[in-house]
């Protein structure tokens, strides 16, 4: 395969999460995660937040749904960024499984501002409209952007004093927890969020996302809608096992923090080249505009994603395991096709 920097869910899994399920793999366990290694997963989470209820599934879509459907009743909506993976990945599976509305509003660099949510309070006193009921936010967002805490406060006093409740997808909240500097706790619970989807498997899991509920009000059926919507295997220890190992050490962070790293590098490289406009990197995505004709000679070696055709812009994303003699040889192709 070409050189990958199309997506962190490019890269394979770490060697300690693969060493992780081998463990698991010995002995029986009582299925469908009432075993010994989810017990043991619910007590870390419950370390890190507090007081939470925690639900594993198996795919980041899985995630947002189990936590959207615990949030919604059929005719209430989700406001979200219009460039949300929510809104334009998932196929809609929110829509189909909730049976609510996405609600998108234009995006700023990725994120929601509350003047562009305000339009839809007013249908939460019609019946004839659908009644919004979720934010979503992402953290960090598809433009590899970041919410601060102050604008995720912000965002959560609009929505509370609005009788809304928001939820914040965290496919890469490992990413945004080592940019910001701060404690995960911080930029979730202690900001208002309601439930958060716990992103794994673009950080070194196999596979396997956890929704944790810290408003715990929401998660009364959570294993009656984890089983509706697919997301519940009867082995689920094989998902546990690997977030156990994923905190011990800080492993979730020390991947991040790597990949951050990682992606640092490449846009500090890039920058030499006067003939790509570089975005500043905040997490592992760094965001490139160059000519259409190096565009399509670089896609023939290495595999990334055109995130703007208009504007000519692409995404390198980088992983845990991201090398940098491999970004070195992309820098040097880049340059070399560009002259």
């Amino acid at each position: 395969m070409i050189t990958s920097f199309a997506s962190d869910n490019t890269a394979g899994a770490s060697k300690e999460i693969i060493q992780a399920m081998i463990d698991a793999n010995e002995g029986y366990a009582i299925p469908y995660a009432l075993d010994e290694y989810s017990q043991q997963s619910d007590t870390i989470f419950s370390k890190i937040f507090g007081d939470v209820t925690v639900c594993y599934t198996l795919s980041g879509t899985g995630a947002n749904v189990v936590a959207l459907k615990a949030m919604l009743r059929p005719w209430q909506g989700v406001i979200c960024a219009d460039v949300s993976h929510i809104n334009t990945e998932e196929s809609g599976a929110p829509e189909v499984i909730t049976g609510s509305k996405l609600l998108p509003v234009p995006s700023c660099n990725g994120k929601v501002r509350i003047a562009d949510m305000e339009k839809y309070l007013a249908d939460k006193n019609s019946f004839h409209k659908v009644s919004p009921k979720v934010v979503s936010i992402t953290q960090s967002t598809e433009k590899g952007t970041l919410y601060t805490i102050d604008e995720i406060k912000e965002i959560c006093a609009f929505a509370h004093e609005n009788d809304l409740l928001v939820h914040m997808d965290g496919s890469r909240i490992a990413n945004a927890v080592v940019s910001l500097g701060c404690d995960i706790k911080v930029i979730t619970r202690d900001a208002g969020v309601d439930v958060l989807s716990f992103g794994g498997a673009k950080n070194g899991l196999v596979f396997g996302e956890a929704v944790v509920f810290f408003n715990k009000e929401l998660s009364r059926d959570y294993m009656t809608m984890r089983k509706q919507s697919l997301q519940l295997i009867s082995k689920m220890r094989f998902v546990s096992a690997q977030f156990n190992r994923f905190f011990k050490d800080d492993l979730w962070l020390q991947n991040a923090r790597h990949s951050n790293g990682m992606a640092q590098y490449l846009a500090q490289e890039l920058q030499k080249n006067h003939a790509l406009t570089v975005q500043k990197p905040f997490v592992n995505a760094v965001f490139v505009r160059m000519n259409k004709a190096l565009i399509q000679k670089l896609s023939q070696e290495f595999y990334f994603y055109v995130t703007d055709t208009e504007k000519n812009e692409v995404r390198f994303m980088c992983s845990f395991q991201t090398a940098k003699e491999e970004i070195d040889y992309l820098v040097q192709r880049i340059n070399l096709l560009s002259k």
